[in-house]
């Protein structure tokens, strides 16, 4: 099974951390949170690091 990172929008605090890490995959949307967008050409590793650096730890992975 494939693994999807996936933000918790009730937690999210909008600092744009994630989208600044791996701006492939996450963006702030109207509301100034986080989502994830787009999952090609980027590799597990660098969504990791996205993740390891939310400061409120408000992304995760699923299982697909």
């Amino acid at each position: 099974m494939a693994k999807i990172p996936y933000v918790d929008q009730e937690e999210c605090t909008g600092c744009g951390l994630c989208e600044e890490i791996c701006p492939e995959v996450f963006r702030l949307n109207e509301d100034g949170i986080s989502e994830v967008y787009e999952l090609e050409g980027v590799s597990e590793k660098e969504i990791q690091e996205a993740i390891d650096s939310c400061p409120v730890e408000c992304i995760h992975w699923e299982e697909e």
